[in-house]
């Protein structure tokens, strides 16, 4: 291993090294092969690693702008994506981490905005994989992409900013989109025209027929085809023979000036006698009209034509060929072109927007120029003068634009009136109405003033901004109406009267006198509106005696003491007392010592055997409440005996003696009380100090104490007032207290608005002085004591007289000197010997001011109309020419129908004295025509108008307009207008046969009428008489609504509404009232002790029950008559000896809860003691408490909630709805609340709740408006409209809006007027018969009735002198066009065709955005087929068009006639069309087969195949041809009456024999045809041919399965199978 090593490392390095050069070499080569290896690695190295910048961070730093800082990663990577070192990469090429940036803020978003451009053109999509060319139909077309330039801009001066700005706050909109390159349109032409005339009479002519183009082939879509069809027409031979030539004029050559000077010198060596004056005429004139008229430079020039004689060939002969007596003249006089020029443009005018706004549009700025040649001769017409263009405005500090908003004023008051129904009794008396109402306030347009909190705390009042026009809002308007709410006074309710109070001092602090009072009071039960001092008085006096403060009140009596200490007998009472004072209040028992005491009430014990009496029942209640002359109160109590006396014994009192009767309520029935009126005005008092005090702006004191007064006068009731000492003192009200002053509301406007403009910057003849106004709005009205409102709200003024417009006109000057073409030009020519014939002449033009003072030119092209010729033709008339004045006007007509009116010329000059001129025949010198019938007729034009009202009216109140009951309904209108023609059927004005030109036809619009309900009836009785129920009224239906009136609340059956509500019964109103028992009657009356067992009886009655008792017997239903009281009982008189024990006493409560092991008690006490041996009943009794027996639970009930319950002079609103508390016992039955309360149960429901009533709000509009302008300034159809909004919509049950927002009715008619063009005249070329010739045409003044569809009528053009001469909007008149009349054998094209109808470009229906093309076309007409090659070709032109519709094309087909039919394209609109449909769908139009059909027994089918006749099946060649028919086997079976032996028939017999049986012997024939009419097998032969094959293999199976023997040798046999075949021998039986 060493030495293989060693031999290693020497490298070729031998040891028998030859030469040193030769080591050192080799040494060289491998240093610099390990060099560049190295090099290339690093190399290779470094390229797979490259740095990766991050994407850029937010933009940073401390201020908005352009001063921002922005950051992101760089990292080195490989390629692979792995993250390296920094080191592997190159730090040459390390990109930035950090730049500057633009720091967005959030109110840049005002400054910076996207400006996206239009889409590019649709282009297609270039596929990587280009599929094959499809040759199926386009259905949608190509898929394409569009783009679009998206930039984002400064908005104030549109300079570009980085997108990063805009995108901060809104997404970049996107650069590209797909689209939709349409399928490829081939050409569509229409059908034909009919044939036209054969151009020849005789000999062999033309025909042609023409088409028109309807859509031009687009997309890349077939071009159109020939345009014209021809065919020869033959007549017979011509008698004389044709001319060949015909003389033929070229067109007009340029306009040129005559010849130069040395050209004349020629002229004049050519003796001219008057081309020098001529000239020398000439140079002056044209010198004065330029100095004249600096705008105008008329040259007269002149022009030649060609005159050539042309062979039908249409090559040129000699002039000889074409027999003519007079030539066409070869020259004329002409105008030198001369092309409109004009100034260089001025500076652009100032930007019309001069602030800045981000909202409304940009501004336009202008430049002018001004014209400095006028167009002569034909020269290029003048281009627009004035140039606009889109501008904002430009630098630093551009205010902002004022901005508008609407303001409101304030809510007017609160009206219920306007919620009222018709029959409601309360519209009479609206004063006290309350609840929901509705409230209006008007709305204003002001601009907004950015510091006006601060502007306003300046001044030093308040004062509201300008009203502007309401047109500078643009925004929703404001509500005008809205619901409000007037509180319902709550009225004073009071409690009952308490009992008369004992007789008492006045003052018991100072007693006086012998003389006081008995008092009665009641207190206040709730909260009335506006404090206690309109409540009833609260405290009655009567008058009495010996009063005094302080009194005994027994409480109970002792028990009866005998006298003498003994054990019966007679005795006393002791009285149980306490001290109290007038009120019955327990006072200390020393305040009483000077009050009488009362003394024991005298008893009696029954000694044994003595008559026996119950206690004195309670007094019963007083029968009077006052003692007067024929009203004594009295108070009765009584006892029963209960027992008999034995003989002996203290023997039973008389009946008299069992009853007591005393006085009662002995004060007399004179009452007196305070009664205090309503508290007055509320009157400042200066003395007192301000209390809550505010300062409005103008530093005066609105809010302050003042004191109120109100009078207190002493009443006697019944009877009226009395003197002030019949009432007591002490309790007299207060006559004065403070109040607090409302705070004073002054009226508040707003400033005055701008005047109105005057209409006119000058005065245009018209002397009405026009008027300028303003106005100012209430936005506050003034309230307790506030300054009142100004009375003038609306200023108006005369405008100042302006100054006389300057009006323009054009100034015409003379006719110069008819020029005629030099005479070196027409030398030639016929007659040029005399200086006469046709020429031109000029005069010149100025512009005047109505003073005559010449001005600008620019002005009268400005103001003053089209300017008039500056030349026309002229003629000098020759020797032999007649000469005539114009005709002067026609005469007036001097009466009706029937009359003419002339007009006359006369000759002049020698022309007088030639036979020839004075031939009145030839030359007439009066010209007469028929005045014009004055017949006029009228005629209604469309239909009625709308029912029309008399305007409604608005209530005012200082300037502020409050919703009234605007008419909606009664007697109005219905218009029609007239339209007025005279004889000729020409519209006139329609004064001439209405002076109104209406007519009006009275209509009714039936006012609605609401829904009529009675009263409501009285309230029932409350359903209990013990706690809770309801109470119930009604209204019934007098009258449905109509017409939209108030809709009825939901009715019963019976037409009745109800309103049910709670109430509550006092459980002790009514109360049973039983009298003491009767003398128990013993049944069986022992003569002798007068005791035992028997019945007593009581009466038992109801009774009201009130603070001073049960006074007043009432109805036994009204009581509860499970609490009635027995009226009879069993009882047991005691005998003498037997003891006597009292009345028991009332059962004691049941401990609660109720439970069956407690028990209740009652008690008596013996009141005479038995005999010896004889004991007492036991003195207490107990039973056992059973629940609902006599012991009861009870817990609080509480009821639904009521309806909402709105006061009596209320309709709707904020309302209060009850519930009642009820005490239920635990059997269910109500009892009085006092049960629950001595239990003390928790009461935690809230037993009132606010509640609304939703109001009942008539549908209200606004006035209707003034009526518009017209519609139409003329014509048939012109309406003025009038509209009115919604104020309020309807709710809850007011009336529903009749939504009728517009109305409208005809104007006057007036006729319409303009200038229309006649038909152009034929081409005319005079004195020869083709070549280039002129068509004329005139203008008329036309009466129309303003629709497009009346072409119109020729009237005189004195009713269209106002209009500017103007034919569809063209200030150009052309009357005269050049033109071209053929010559015989010309090939030329003909006029342009009238546009085609304007087709979109469409998929399925639908437009796909590319607008629409309409066309139109020039055919090429041929009159000699020879001269075919010299034909032009068709010509067609297009223009986009919007408006269009998309059409549909389909293929159509009409009956088969044999085997061909009609194929025809069709548009959807019912246009038969070439090129439309598609090819590929097209129809057959013949069916006949190719080759035809010669085989036997075949036919050609509907498909165009030959096929075989019924019987026969097809027999094909290899190339699927038809080769023969060959007949099908018919099986004919007989049927019953057919019985036969031998079922051969012919057929079979001879196969090939014909049938005469026709075809459809039903029953009896099958014919198989196994070849269909195209020639190929049907499915049901591979069906049965598969069916087949499957019983062969089953039957072989079979047989081999039943001949397989494998035990036994099996026989030698011929294993081999016949095929099975189908043979047919001819016989039937087969």
């Amino acid at each position: 291993m060493r030495l293989r090593r060693k031999s290693t490392a020497s490298f070729k390095c031998s040891k028998k090294c030859g030469a040193l050069a030769q080591c050192i070499g080799v040494m060289l080569t491998l240093l610099l092969g390990l060099w560049s290896v190295k090099a290339e690695t690093e190399e290779e190295f470094q390229s797979v690693y490259v740095w990766k910048p991050g994407t850029w961070g937010r933009c940073m730093g401390e201020e908005c702008g352009p001063g921002g800082v922005q950051t992101r990663s760089v990292w080195c990577a490989h390629v692979e994506g792995w993250t390296t070192l920094p080191t592997n990469c190159k730090p040459a090429e390390r990109p930035e981490n950090q730049q500057n940036c633009f720091k967005v803020c959030d109110w840049h978003k005002d400054l910076y905005k996207w400006q996206v451009g239009k889409w590019s053109k649709c282009l297609p999509v270039t596929s990587r994989n280009p599929s094959p060319r499809q040759t199926s139909e386009c259905l949608r077309g190509e898929e394409g992409i569009q783009s679009r330039h998206v930039t984002c801009l400064e908005k104030r001066n549109g300079a570009t900013a980085e997108d990063v700005i805009c995108d901060y706050f809104e997404t970049k909109p996107h650069l590209e989109q797909a689209c939709l390159i349409p399928c490829p349109q081939n050409c569509v032409v229409t059908e034909f025209t009919p044939w036209s005339e054969c151009t020849k009479s005789c000999g062999v002519g033309l025909q042609h027929r023409i088409r028109q183009i309807l859509v031009p082939p687009l997309y890349g879509g077939e071009p159109c085809p020939n345009l014209t069809e021809f065919r020869t027409c033959t007549f017979n031979s011509c008698d004389a023979e044709e001319s060949i030539y015909s003389l033929r004029v070229g067109p007009w050559n340029a306009c040129s000036l005559p010849h130069t000077r040395q050209a004349r010198q020629v002229g004049k060596r050519m003796r001219d006698p008057e081309a020098r004056e001529l000239m020398k005429e000439k140079r002056n004139r044209n010198r004065e009209i330029r100095q004249e008229n600096k705008y105008f430079v008329v040259l007269i020039g002149y022009q030649t034509r060609e005159v050539t004689c042309t062979h039908k060939n249409g090559k040129t002969a000699a002039l000889s060929f074409c027999t003519q007596e007079k030539l066409p003249i070869p020259f004329q006089s002409c105008v030198i072109p001369k092309d409109c020029q004009t100034s260089e443009w001025s500076e652009w005018s100032p930007c019309s927007k001069t602030c800045y706004s981000a909202t409304s549009t940009k501004g336009f700025r202008t430049r002018t120029s001004s014209i400095e040649q006028f167009p002569v001769g034909g020269g290029k017409e003048c281009p627009s003068l004035e140039e606009k263009e889109p501008c904002a405005p430009q630098g630093e500090g551009v205010p902002p634009c004022a901005t508008y908003s609407w303001r409101t004023t304030e809510w007017s008051e609160c009206r219920v009136d306007s919620l009222l129904s018709q029959q409601d009794r309360r519209r009479g008396n609206q004063t006290a109405l309350c609840g929901g109402g509705i409230q209006t306030r008007e709305f204003y347009c002001v601009q907004v003033n950015e510091d006006l909190l601060s502007y306003l705390n300046t001044l030093k009042e308040k004062e509201a901004e300008k009203p502007v026009a309401n047109k500078l809002c643009t925004g929703p308007t404001p509500n005008t109406t809205q619901l409000c709410q007037i509180a319902c006074p709550i009225e004073c309710e009071v409690s009952s009267w308490t009992a008369w109070g004992p007789c008492t001092y006045e003052s018991c602090d100072d007693p006086q006198g012998k003389k006081g009072f008995k008092l009665r009071k009641r207190h206040i039960a709730n909260e009335p509106t506006g404090g206690t001092g309109n409540c009833p008085h609260l405290i009655e006096a009567i008058p009495c005696d010996d009063p005094s403060c302080y009194s005994w009140q027994v409480v109970k009596l002792g028990e009866c003491t005998p006298d003498n200490d003994s054990e019966c007998g007679p005795g006393i009472q002791t009285p149980e007392v306490q001290c109290t004072n007038s009120n019955r209040d327990v006072v200390d028992r020393n305040l009483c010592r000077e009050a009488i005491y009362p003394v024991p009430a005298l008893c009696e014990v029954p000694c044994p055997k003595d008559c026996v009496l119950s206690k004195w029942s309670e007094w019963s209640s007083c029968s009077y409440t006052c003692s007067g002359k024929t009203t004594e109160g009295k108070q009765m109590r009584a006892r029963s005996i209960l027992a008999y006396a034995a003989e002996g014994a203290a023997q039973c009192p008389n009946s008299s003696a069992l009853q007591e009767v005393r006085s009662c309520n002995e004060h007399p029935c004179t009452v007196y009380h305070w009664q205090a009126g309503h508290w007055g005005p509320c009157i400042e008092d200066s003395s007192v100090a301000t209390f809550n005090s505010s300062t409005s702006w103008s530093g005066e004191a609105t809010c302050a104490v003042g004191m109120q007064t109100r009078k207190v006068m002493c009443v006697r009731v019944n009877v009226g007032q009395v003197g002030p000492k019949k009432c007591p003192e002490t309790v007299r009200p207060d006559t004065v207290r403070p109040c607090l002053l409302p705070c004073r509301k002054n009226c508040i406007v707003t400033s005055y608005s701008h005047w109105t403009l005057c209409h006119s910057s000058c005065n245009e003849g018209d002397d009405s002085k026009t008027k300028q106004s303003r106005h100012r709005v209430i936005i506050q009205l003034p309230s307790n004591g506030g300054r009142d409102c100004p009375d003038t709200l609306f200023e108006e003024k005369d405008c100042e007289t302006p100054p006389v417009c300057s009006n323009y006109r054009w100034k015409t000057h003379k006719w110069r000197r008819c020029q005629l073409v030099p005479w070196n030009v027409r030398q030639d020519s016929p007659g040029a010997h005399e200086t006469c014939g046709p020429g031109l002449q000029t005069r010149a033009i100025s512009c005047r001011k109505q003073d005559g003072g010449q001005v600008d030119v620019n002005n009268c092209r400005k103001w003053a109309g089209t300017m008039p010729p500056l030349t026309q033709h002229c003629q000098l008339p020759c020797q032999d020419d007649c000469q005539f004045t114009n005709w002067s006007k026609f005469s007036p007509c001097s009466g009706d129908c029937g009359t003419v009116q002339t007009r006359r010329r006369t000759l002049v000059g020698k022309s007088k004295k030639r036979e020839k001129c004075r031939n009145t025949q030839l030359f007439p010198l009066i010209e007469t025509q028929f005045c014009p019938c004055d017949k006029y007729t009228a005629q209604p034009i469309g239909n009625l108008s709308d029912c029309i009202l008399p305007e409604g009216k608005m209530e005012t109140l200082l300037g502020m307009k409050i919703q009234g009951d605007i008419k909606e309904c009664g007697r109005g209108y219905r218009y029609q207008a007239l339209a007025c023609r005279d004889q000729n059927n020409r519209l006139v004005e329609s004064g001439r046969c209405n002076r109104h030109a209406y007519i009006e036809e009275a209509c009714i619009i039936p006012c609605p009428s609401d829904c009529k309900l009675s009263e409501w009836s009285n309230w029932s009785r409350c359903s209990k008489s013990c706690g809770s129920g309801v109470k119930v009224r009604s209204k019934w239906l007098r009258e449905k609504p109509y017409n939209g009136g108030r809709p009825c609340p939901k009715l019963d059956h019976t037409n009745q509404v109800y309103e049910v509500v709670p109430c509550h019964s006092d459980c002790s109103q009514y109360v049973w009232v039983a009298e003491a028992w009767s003398v128990c009657k013993v049944s069986n009356v022992d003569l002798k002790d007068n005791c035992g067992e028997g019945v007593q009886t009581r009466k038992v009655r109801c009774m009201q029950n009130t603070i001073d008792g049960p006074i007043e017997p009432v109805e036994d239903y009204l009581c509860d008559p499970e609490e009635m009281p027995l009226g009879s009982r069993q009882c047991k008189l005691p005998c003498p000896d037997d003891c006597v024990m009292s009345e028991w006493t009332s059962w004691s409560k049941c401990p609660l809860p109720c439970n069956s092991s407690t028990v209740r008690e009652r008690s008596a006490v013996p009141l005479r003691q038995p005999g010896e041996g004889k004991p007492c009943p036991p003195e207490a009794e107990t039973e056992t408490c059973n629940l609902n027996k006599n012991c009861f639970h009870f817990v609080y009930n509480v009821t639904d909630w009521s309806t909402c319950q709105l006061s009596d002079k209320a309709v709707c609103g904020n309302g209060i709805k009850t519930r009642m508390l009820d005490c239920v016992r635990s059997d269910g039955k109500s009892v009085d609340l006092r049960f629950c309360e001595e239990l003390g149960l928790e009461k935690s429901w809230q037993m009132n709740s606010s509640c609304a009533v939703e109001c009942p709000v008539n549908c209200q509009f606004s006035d209707w408006s003034s009526w518009s302008a017209c519609s139409r300034s003329c014509g048939l159809s012109g309406v003025m409209t009038r509209k009115r909004t919604l104020i309020q919509p309807f709710q809850g049950d007011g009336r529903p809006c009749v939504m009728q927002l517009e109305q409208s009715k005809p104007c006057l008619i007036k006729p319409c007027y303009r200038w229309q063009y006649s038909e152009w005249g034929q081409c005319t070329v005079e004195d020869a018969y083709c070549g280039d010739g002129m068509k004329f045409r005139n203008i008329s003044c036309v009466v129309f009735d303003g629709s497009n569809g009346d072409p119109g009528n020729i009237v005189d053009e004195e009713l269209c002198a106002d209009l500017e001469p103007m034919v569809n909007g063209n200030k150009q008149i052309v009357l005269q066009a050049a033109c071209t009349v053929p010559c015989p054998g010309d090939c030329y094209l003909t006029e342009w065709s009238v546009w085609s109808s304007c087709q979109l470009t469409c998929v399925n229906n639908e437009d796909l955005g590319y607008g629409g093309v309409q066309v139109r076309t020039k055919a090429v007409i041929i009159q000699a087929m020879d001269n075919e090659q010299l034909c032009p070709e068709q010509e067609l032109e297009t223009h986009p068009c919007t408006g269009g519709s998309c059409y549909e094309y389909v293929w159509l087909a009409g009956a088969w006639t044999g085997s061909y039919r009609e194929v025809w394209c069709q548009r959807s609109d019912g246009i038969n069309v070439t090129g439309g449909c598609s090819a590929v769908n097209q129809p057959y139009a013949d069916r006949s087969c190719n080759p035809p059909c010669t085989k036997p027994h075949t036919y050609c089918t509907d498909s165009a195949v030959c096929a075989c006749e019924e019987g026969y099946t097809e027999v094909v060649t290899t190339d699927n041809f038809l080769d023969q028919c060959t007949m099908i086997p018919v099986l004919e079976i007989p049927s019953v009456e057919e019985n036969k032996a031998d079922v051969k028939t012919s057929r079979a017999i001879n196969p090939t024999q014909t049938s005469d049986d026709k075809q459809g012997h039903s029953g009896r024939m099958w014919f198989l045809q196994p070849f269909g009419a195209d020639g190929k097998l049907k499915t049901w032969v591979y069906g049965v041919a598969a069916g087949g094959f499957v019983l062969i293999i089953f039957i072989v199976s079979m047989i081999y399965l039943a001949c397989k023997k494998p035990k036994k040798p099996q026989r030698k046999q011929n294993n081999k199978l016949k095929p099975l075949t189908l043979a047919y021998d001819g016989d039937a039986d087969m």
